[in-house]
């Protein structure tokens, strides 16, 4: 193991086993990943609840690190558990901003870079004007469909990481998967912001 130093040298796991001896080097894995943690929740929930939300996020975390599963060198999948869990008391504030962005396209919760980044894999939707109708098909999804959907897309998780994320096989990542970009097509399809003749490859 290469001994981790607040220069950020070792993989998330040598961070983590050396902060049980030296609880300063957990600010390591902080520095590491809470940009990206906090972007995600902020997109969920709002950038105000995320920043509580995501402080919670590492103080859960630094609790629990004894528990880390140092096979695993990678902490990403461990910390959007920790963030999943957190924000099952927050689905209906979710699907609130949803709806409110679908109705008013004022807020923030889907920006041009969720949108672009859905449209890519799905013969890019046109980002101007659709974020709206995008935040109006994220709500319709049922809440594990859109956590899984949301992880791959926004996280940018592959289905074995949001496997461990949601502790579900990851058959049930892919299935889940499949439900969410068909309805998210039936939906958009209805708008007129994709048309039926989809390419081979896409959502």
């Amino acid at each position: 193991m290469q001994v981790p130093t607040r220069t950020g040298n070792g993989s998330d796991a040598d961070v983590i086993t050396a902060s049980l001896a030296d609880p300063d080097v957990f600010s390591t894995l902080f520095a590491r990943h809470h940009a990206a943690i906090h972007r995600y929740l902020a997109r969920r929930v709002g950038p105000q609840l995320a920043e509580e939300l995501a402080a919670d996020v590492f103080v859960t975390a630094f609790g629990a690190r004894a528990r880390y599963d140092v096979s695993r060198p990678e902490a990403a999948p461990w910390l959007y558990g920790i963030a999943h869990n957190l924000l099952r008391g927050y689905q209906r504030t979710e699907r609130r901003k949803l709806r409110a962005y679908a109705r008013h396209g004022v807020d923030p919760l889907v920006d041009e870079a969720s949108v672009a980044a859905f449209a890519a894999a799905e013969r890019r939707l046109d980002a101007a004007g659709s974020g709206p109708a995008v935040a109006r098909a994220l709500a319709s999804l049922r809440a594990d469909e859109r956590d899984v959907l949301l992880l791959v897309v926004w996280a940018e998780l592959s289905g074995e990481a949001v496997a461990q994320v949601l502790s579900v096989p990851v058959g049930t990542v892919r299935s889940r998967l499949h439900r969410a970009k068909r309805r998210m097509r039936d939906s958009l399809e209805h708008t007129g912001l994709l048309t039926t003749d989809r390419e081979e490859g896409s959502l």
